[in-house]
């Protein structure tokens, strides 16, 4: 195509206004899409199950109504919200080939999903002062961490990540699309949008890029503060058990810290290194990036968690125990 056939379709193309789109999840992979619903449909059992099981296990158990499970509790329900906000589009074009939505539709997706992953490092940051209270500060913690504080923290971490979110979104959407109306992503990320959009996208770019950069390396300059001196104050512990179970609790928030900040950073670099991989590839990484953590988080509170994994014994002994006696009885 020549220089003025091409200036010819951009002029054209920029009289169009793609105000619907559809979502091509993988777009190599429209062949086999019936056969991909039913891994991710599986995952989406399995985050809803685990998660809300351990939720109810908390609400159930009075001795587990302090504010590290809550904070394990809210951390749950913030997982199947995002998870929510992604699956069930994305089923949805696995079985119909693709799913449609509106650019309204797509920017409140864009906004809860990323709502979702600030809620999710706000909350891992909560429990990080958690453990520093109860570990380094162990006589004040009723006094510091009431109910009231941990109301006003919950509170301050909704404003941040909503803060943090917006204006991502609302530069999202001043951008007219005329490219296309095909977004070939299984959500509404913000990169697979600015693609199909017409004009400069730099302010868009650097914002996004310096709200992710920004918030990571906060994050992560917090957390290790935090249990750097968390761990200096559990090694001056006099008490052996004490240290083991500091350490424990410790470790348990460390391996979920790790999943979630290693899946985004691998999902970061691979996007900006591999660029020459297939966007199914890109697409496969996000999904991992989003759902892992999701799936694995109830699993490791789970196993790790003594007073939860003990909760979880007694809740499917007592639902075991009537089946044996009527099995019994018969």
């Amino acid at each position: 195509m020549s220089k003025d056939n091409s200036q010819a379709v951009q002029n054209e193309n920029a009289n169009i206004s793609y105000t619907d789109f559809f979502l091509l999840a993988f777009p190599g992979l429209q062949k086999s899409r019936s056969l991909l619903a039913i891994p991710f449909f599986c995952i989406y059992l399995l985050i809803l199950l685990a998660n809300s099981m351990l939720i109810y296990i908390v609400k159930v158990e009075n001795s587990l109504h302090s504010p590290m499970y809550l904070l394990i509790a809210l951390l749950l329900v913030v997982n199947m919200f995002g998870t929510t906000t992604v699956l069930p589009k994305m089923l949805l074009s696995f079985v119909f080939g693709t799913s449609s939505i509106s650019l309204a539709g797509c920017l409140v997706q864009m906004f809860f999903l990323y709502l979702a992953l600030m809620l999710d490092t706000g909350i891992l940051l909560m429990m990080a002062l958690d453990r520093y209270v109860a570990i380094c500060h162990p006589l004040r913690y009723a006094d510091i961490l009431t109910n009231r504080n941990l109301t006003f923290l919950m509170l301050a971490t909704l404003v941040r990540s909503v803060c943090i979110v917006s204006p991502v979104v609302i530069l999202a959407s001043r951008v007219q699309f005329c490219r296309s109306n095909i977004i070939e992503h299984f959500a509404c990320e913000h990169m697979a949008l600015m693609k199909l959009s017409c004009g400069d996208t730099s302010k868009n770019r650097i914002v996004g890029m310096a709200v992710r950069s920004l918030t990571i390396t906060f994050d992560l300059v917090f957390l290790t503060i935090s249990y750097s001196k968390i761990i200096l104050a559990a090694l001056k512990m006099a008490s052996g058990s004490a240290r083991h179970k500091a350490f424990h609790t410790c470790s348990t928030h460390l391996i979920v810290l790790f999943i979630g900040y290693s899946s985004c950073l691998s999902s970061s670099v691979v996007f900006r290194v591999a660029r020459s991989a297939t966007q199914d590839v890109h697409n496969l990484l996000s999904a991992v990036y989003l759902l892992v953590p999701w799936a694995i988080n109830p699993v490791i509170y789970g196993m790790r968690t003594k007073e939860i994994k003990d909760s979880l014994l007694k809740l499917f002994q007592r639902k075991s125990t009537p089946f044996l006696l009527q099995k019994s009885g018969t």
